[in-house]
């Protein structure tokens, strides 16, 4: 299965298990007036459509490169990804303003053997979705799969302190249900952020992070052809990146053998880095400082 298959299971997956939670916590926490609850089926509900963009990003991005788009259709990925966080920040506000009206208003919420049973259902799938989607981002770094895989992995904690609303309620500790409503709120919209600002990263044409520069450059400096180091840009392309680099050579080398110190340069770097797609490597002639 390659990433994108593996990006598609995930999101069908996803939708399902979310759909069914969501359904499940907003009949109990409408009954059992849970804030907690009915914020965690809010959430679900967000989930639901963050797994329809995992799918329809996914199937954009999986398109390969043609005349229009030469190479490829891979930004697609980040562009719903950050259609996920703008939804998750927007969730995250309207809750937030539940939560603080409940308190205001002091509503009380329904202890429920039920309730709790809800939440065991939620924790029970979502640990389970955590730990398939955990697999598959591990076999294929997709930042729409590492979406999902945070958002049940911060699924799990909220279920756990809903639970233990709910069981404050039982004896009468009716405050930590709006708090625990409040923090869900407060964490959905952290996330979202930092989803958002992985996504303008490469939108915005981000450069390839230092390491892998350092990488580039020792590669370089390992042929003793190579005088000096020009330029070094790179661009994503999707998950992976372009990388143009600029080198001088001496003077008098033939083309023939410039040009195999330029293939032999792209080779390795793609070699040594796999998220870099292409190098393209320009040549330039050195001359020594003082000399005619």
């Amino acid at each position: 299965m390659n990433r994108f298959e593996v990006a598609n299971q995930v999101g069908v997956i996803g939708f399902l298990g979310n759909a069914f939670l969501f359904l499940l916590k907003i009949i109990v926490g409408v009954i059992s007036g849970s804030q907690a609850l009915i914020a965690d089926a809010i959430n679900s509900a967000s989930d639901s459509f963050a797994s329809i963009m995992t799918w329809i990003g996914n199937k954009i991005s999986s398109v390969p490169n043609d005349d229009s788009h030469n190479y490829g259709h891979g930004k697609a990925e980040y562009i719903f990804s950050m259609l996920i966080s703008i939804s998750m920040m927007l969730v995250s506000v309207k809750l937030l303003i539940d939560g603080i009206v409940a308190i205001v208003n002091k509503d009380k919420l329904i202890f429920s053997w039920v309730a709790v049973l809800t939440c065991v259902i939620t924790l029970l799938t979502k640990l389970g979705l955590f730990c398939f989607t955990k697999k598959m981002y591990n076999r294929h770094e997709n930042l729409l799969v590492k979406a999902t895989m945070i958002d049940h992995r911060n699924d799990c904690l909220i279920t756990l302190f809903t639970t233990i609303a709910i069981l404050f309620s039982g004896i009468g500790i009716y405050w930590f249900d709006k708090v625990v409503g409040i923090s869900i709120a407060i964490w959905i919209f952290v996330v979202g952020v930092k989803i958002f600002k992985e996504s303008y990263f490469v939108l915005m044409d981000g450069s390839i992070d230092n390491e892998s520069k350092n990488v580039i450059l020792a590669i370089i400096k390992e042929n003793s052809d190579i005088k000096r180091i020009g330029t070094l840009y790179s661009v994503p392309i999707g998950h992976q990146y372009l990388v143009a680099i600029t080198i001088f050579v001496n003077k008098n080398l033939t083309i023939a053998k410039s040009h195999k110190i330029a293939d032999e340069l792209e080779k390795n770097i793609m070699k040594k880095i796999d998220k870099i797609k292409e190098v393209i490597v320009h040549i330039e002639p050195y001359k020594d400082k003082g000399k005619n």
